[in-house]
C-alpha cells in the first residue's frame, strides 16, 4: 500500500534528477508542483492564539505558540492538485500559441508532460 506522501516524494526525487541534469523546464515544473502541494496544506489565517505577549502587540508567548498545524492531503487530493497544474500549463500554452508565441508555448507543454509523467509513474 502506498502512503499519502508518495507523490510528493516522487516529485522530489525527479526534481533532484532534473537539477543534476540541468533541465530548467523540468526543474521549474516540479518546483511549482511541490509548492502547489505545500500551499494547499496551509491553514486559513485568522485563527487566534490564546497566549499573547504583553511586550509585542499580536505576539505569542512560548516556543511554537504561533505555529499552526498543516492540513494533511490524501493521495487523491495531491493528484488533483498536480493535475490542475498540468491543465493550467496547457491552457497557458494554448493562449501563447494564439498570440504567436510558439517558444514559451512549447516550454509549457514540455513542463506539462513532465508533470503528467510524474503522475503516471507514481500511480
Amino acid at each position: 500500500m502506498q502512503s499519502d506522501d508518495d507523490l510528493r516524494a516522487h516529485l522530489r526525487r525527479q526534481l533532484r534528477a532534473a537539477v543534476r541534469d540541468r533541465d530548467r523546464i523540468a526543474v521549474g515544473a516540479l518546483r511549482d508542483a511541490i509548492a502547489a502541494l505545500a500551499n494547499a496544506e496551509a491553514v486559513e489565517p485568522g485563527e487566534t492564539v490564546t497566549i499573547v505577549s504583553e511586550f509585542v502587540a499580536g505576539g505569542a508567548v512560548g516556543l511554537g505558540a504561533a505555529e499552526a498545524e498543516r492540513r494533511v492531503l490524501d493521495a487523491e487530493a495531491q493528484r488533483a492538485i498536480v493535475k490542475a497544474e498540468v491543465e493550467s500549463r496547457l491552457a497557458a500554452a494554448a493562449t501563447y500559441e494564439e498570440h504567436g508565441q510558439s517558444s514559451p508555448a512549447a516550454d509549457l507543454r514540455v513542463s506539462a508532460d513532465v508533470l503528467r509523467a510524474a503522475l503516471e509513474a507514481s500511480s
